[in-house]
């Protein structure tokens, strides 16, 4: 049995700014990484003003998929497998109401489809969202959680969707953190460099959940850059948010890719170094039972 571990994204790009580095991580060891992506993105803004073009305009869901291809590579994905929903647009817009919008998506259906790719990938580690979304709570971001923890809870049991292949039982579920000792780490270094934060007081005044973190993965932290890079439409390179500090300076703010434990069907630490922590001996062990 090798390693293998599934993410669950909403949009185009969001696979870049939500753990691409573990992924690159455990690519480099062999690992297994699908990327299922729920929406083609085809309601996003284009953030990027060179981008701002009428061919872009006019065939942006092919662009935003091309821009996906290309920035899992960089992380190294090994697939990127479409869940087939439309972009739902941000709340109380008019792509809200499209009746294929991801948002109102039979929940039974979706779950489904993401029951068949589970059993057919066969990952011992998923990643999804946050349970709690307020800080940034797109329909499509909240939809990510509706389907993954009935997914998770689901594909190892037979009486659910039997068409969708054999059951098989997840071991782990996640959610990235963005820590706020991150925010705070990154708004000194523009300080300390006599330069504007990007970080308002909405950011520094917002919740320290940082004591819901149970695992921090080290990282590269500039596969995030590269990554972000390839999504031309959605990224401007000249955001001091992603890119006001020199690139050394960013790398550098804490190398680590944070998330929560949400489900486990193993017992975990309270603090992991590896999403895989407690697992990478059982199979080894059930390697050296069938050798």
């Amino acid at each position: 049995m090798s390693l293998s571990i599934l993410t669950v994204h909403a949009h185009p790009d969001d696979e870049s700014s939500k753990g691409p580095g573990t992924i690159k991580l455990y690519r480099s060891q062999g690992i297994y990484s699908t990327l299922v992506c729920c929406t083609g993105g085809e309601a996003g803004d284009i953030l990027n003003p060179a981008m701002d073009r009428d061919e872009v305009k006019n065939n942006l869901e092919e662009v935003r998929r091309a821009e996906l291809e290309k920035a899992a590579s960089i992380i190294g994905y090994n697939e990127v497998v479409m869940l087939g929903y439309r972009d739902s647009g941000m709340p109380e817009t008019e792509p809200n109401s499209h009746p294929d919008a991801f948002a109102n998506a039979d929940l039974d259906i979706a779950v489904g489809r993401l029951v068949a790719i589970i059993r057919r990938v066969r990952p011992q580690v998923i990643v999804t969202y946050p349970e709690i979304q307020n800080r940034y709570p797109h329909p499509d971001h909240l939809q990510v959680t509706a389907i993954s923890l009935p997914a998770f809870d689901r594909a190892g049991d037979p009486e659910w969707y039997p068409e969708a292949g054999d059951p098989y039982e997840p071991l782990k579920l996640y959610a990235p953190v963005w820590s706020k000792k991150r925010i705070l780490l990154t708004h000194q270094a523009f300080l300390d460099r006599g330069l504007e934060s990007p970080y308002d007081e909405k950011w520094l005044s917002g919740n320290d959940r940082d004591d819901r973190i149970t695992a921090m993965v080290k990282v590269d932290n500039s596969v995030r850059r590269r990554a972000l890079l390839a999504h031309e439409t959605q990224v401007d390179p000249q955001s001091p948010f992603w890119f006001g500090l020199p690139d050394d300076v960013q790398d550098a703010i804490h190398p680590y890719e944070d998330y929560m434990i949400l489900r486990s069907r193993i017992s975990t630490e309270s603090e992991e170094d590896d999403l895989f922590a407690g697992i990478r001996d059982q199979i080894v062990s059930v390697g050296a039972e069938g050798s």
